[in-house]
């Protein structure tokens, strides 16, 4: 397989990579987690399972060619901003995305996906790269790493995924970055009532109320029973989805 770190690419290299290959931006952030979970969470997990995706690429026969971007580490977290983070407002994430955009196709790139890994950029990265379609020549795909799954591992739990420094999170990073966990976890008093962000009263609304961040400390459920060796199977069941989903691209762009 042709994976390549544009990093350590020339100029030259650049180019002929674009001709054929895949722009992969990884996308994350910078905020708090909690008490037991680094304020980059969400840009290490973004980058393991994308090397994990790779990896999974990298043993097929026919594998498609990616160059792989340095990930964009700051994201849009100003509802994390009352205990630290370093948030970018929407407006300017998606004039950074568009930059990103804008000088990967003057550079020679045709098709570039966006993988993220917090879900305060979901909506700003699919509105970024749909405008962005509109406007050039490029096939541009966008995905959050949580969102593909293989399908093939029951280890998860649906009702706290992915949530924020809770078990789903905390699972992954022990498997991927335990020495950067702070153990032990501790439980996590429940919530009452629970906050309308992740409990709207009607399916299919959105509903934000002023405060809640703060009132759940932080985070959307209890990670004190967190796993690594589920960790590492969630982790592999997203790469292993976000493996198909970079074949399927680029099968579809050709």
């Amino acid at each position: 397989m042709s994976q390549s770190r544009l990093t350590e690419l020339t100029w030259r290299e650049v180019r002929r990579a674009g001709e054929q290959g895949i722009a992969v931006l990884p996308i994350g952030s910078q905020e708090q987690h909690a008490g037991h979970l680094p304020m980059g969470t969400d840009t290490l997990l973004v980058e393991e399972v994308l090397d994990r995706a790779l990896a999974v690429l990298g043993h097929e026969p026919s594998p498609p060619e990616v160059v792989r971007l340095p990930a964009l580490p700051f994201g849009h977290s100003p509802h994390h901003l009352f205990a630290a983070a370093v948030s970018l407002s929407a407006a300017t994430l998606g004039a950074v995305l568009d930059d990103v955009l804008d000088s990967l196709v003057t550079s020679g790139y045709r098709r570039v996906m966006v993988v993220n890994g917090h879900g305060g950029n979901d909506e700003i990265m699919r509105l970024a790269v749909k405008r962005f379609a509109l406007r050039a020549r490029v096939t541009v795909a966008a995905c959050s790493y949580w969102t593909l799954t293989a399908g093939e591992d029951e280890a998860g739990r649906p009702d706290v995924t992915p949530g924020h420094a809770g078990w789903f999170e905390t699972s992954l990073m022990l498997a991927a970055r335990p020495e950067l966990v702070r153990t032990p976890v501790p439980a996590r008093t429940p919530v009452e009532p629970p906050p309308l962000f992740d409990h709207p009263p009607q399916p299919g609304l959105t509903v934000e109320r002023h405060g809640e961040w703060e009132r759940v400390d932080g985070s959307t459920d209890d990670a004190s029973g967190a796993d690594a060796d589920r960790g590492g199977r969630l982790l592999d069941d997203r790469a292993r989805g976000l493996a198909r989903a970079i074949r399927a691209f680029d099968a579809a762009s050709r």
